[in-house]
């Protein structure tokens, strides 16, 4: 072995109390603990049981990909399946050699996992297992297992690559729990954000079903005080309430006319649930544009995309995108103002019923796509005033603004963790082994 570099043994960042400890050390993850793979009784029907005293079996399928905890199954075997699987405890490490790819989970019950989980057991008392968790999940041991995995046309992990693993550690267990407690705080935080994200999500849905009339019925449960003597509302095609629906095309050539810079062009990827997503945005060049003049977006379009697993998703053109062009995925609706308050609609077509429509033009419950005379087909609850459609669309905005500021809050405190690990654990690879 090496002698490991200096640099290598020290973070960029560390906590002050421990600036005078020793140096960090370096282990194989084999060398730290014991790496078994899981086995599968077979055939595994034969094994199921609806015993309580049972054995919990654990599926890949049980586990929430994002969870660093994994405290229940849905199934278990029998006794007799103990011999041919493999039995982990509380406080062992698993991994799955292919969903969630190198992500580890800690377990908090007993359970027999399959061939598919391979079990970190046995970790060394000196070695914090949050401390572990949180080691695996940054950078560079990803960035190993990524590599480490990648022949052939399925990323595969296997006991030993694990084993593999260099693992950075400092000698003081108190500064592992330190490094460890710092990082789960950080969880805490995003959990109670992403609860609060989740609260708003719902709050908003709960409003869209009972600010539209549901079916059958005249006037909706849920009125703005102001309009609640207006009388009932009626039902128009949208056909009658548009000046426009049509969509574009790709041009010649697809990918190769797209520019880094030029005329926004918007595709189905592009358009999110009532929201615009830009991050991957194409351009195209004026003279590409100008040959799809028919199609140029402008403020206030509703923009529904029309085809494939996004059909149904739509978003209001902003000043981003105004003067831009779109594909034939996505659908132009541009509005008569003063009967249909674009932003209206489009609250309209998020909500249940909105997409229940989208669903009844579907064969076969597949979402494969939307032509244009179905589109100006869709049946519009429209109130008597149309103060009254924007105080809805105003109202459901909002919500919306609120579930922005809040995604972005949980998104600034994921890369502030992120940064954090990168300073918290030395660069592995800066350590020779």
């Amino acid at each position: 072995m090496n002698k490991p570099t200096e640099k290598g043994l020290v973070p960029a960042l560390r906590f002050p109390e421990f600036k005078n400890d020793a140096k960090w050390k370096q282990k194989n993850l084999g060398k730290l603990s014991t790496i078994v793979r899981g086995g599968s009784p077979r055939p595994i029907d034969n094994f199921m049981t609806l015993d309580k005293l049972g054995l919990n079996w654990l599926k890949i399928g049980d586990v929430d990909k994002s969870a660093k905890y994994i405290s229940m199954t849905k199934e278990r075997v029998t006794i007799d399946a103990l011999s041919k699987t493999r039995e982990v405890h509380p406080g062992d490490l698993i991994m799955s050699n292919s969903m969630s790819f190198g992500r580890p989970y800690i377990m908090q019950i007993k359970a027999c996992i399959h061939d598919g989980w391979i079990a970190v057991t046995e970790i060394k008392d000196y070695i914090d297992l949050n401390y572990l968790y949180y080691f695996i999940l940054s950078e560079k041991p990803q960035f190993y297992f990524l590599n480490a995995a990648a022949g052939g046309g399925i990323k595969n992990l296997n006991a030993e690559i694990i084993k593999s693993l260099s693992v950075v550690y400092p000698v003081s267990k108190n500064e592992q729990q330190k490094i460890a407690d710092c990082l789960s705080s950080l969880d805490e935080l995003v959990n109670a954000h992403t609860q609060k994200l989740t609260a708003l999500k719902a709050h908003k849905k709960g409003l869209l079903q009972q600010l539209f009339p549901a079916e059958g019925e005249t006037v909706p449960k849920l009125r703005f005080p102001a309009f609640r003597g207006d009388g009932d509302w009626c039902f128009d095609d949208l056909g009658s309430k548009a000046k426009k629906v049509g969509s574009g095309i790709t041009p010649r050539g697809g990918d190769k006319n797209y520019k880094s810079a030029g005329v926004p062009f918007v595709r189905s990827q592009n358009i999110g649930w009532g929201s615009l997503l830009l991050d991957n945005i194409a351009y195209i060049e004026e003279e590409v544009h100008q040959s799809f003049s028919g199609t140029e977006i402008k403020e206030s379009d509703v923009l529904l995309n029309i085809t494939g697993a996004s059909i149904g998703r739509t978003a209001i053109a902003d000043q981003r995108v105004t003067g831009g062009n779109v594909n034939q995925h996505v659908c132009i609706i541009r509005t008569k103002l003063k009967e249909l308050h674009p932003v209206y609609l489009c609250q309209f077509i998020l909500s249940s019923n909105g997409q229940l429509q989208i669903d009844s033009f579907q064969a076969g419950g597949n979402r494969e796509g939307l032509n244009f005379a179905q589109i100006r087909s869709f049946s519009i609850p429209i109130p008597p005033n149309v103060e009254e459609q924007k105080k809805i669309a105003d109202g459901l905005s909002s919500i919306d603004e609120l579930i922005t500021a809040q995604s972005q809050k949980i998104d600034a405190l994921k890369t502030h963790k992120q940064g954090l690990m990168q300073q918290l654990f030395p660069v592995v690879n800066e350590v020779s082994v």
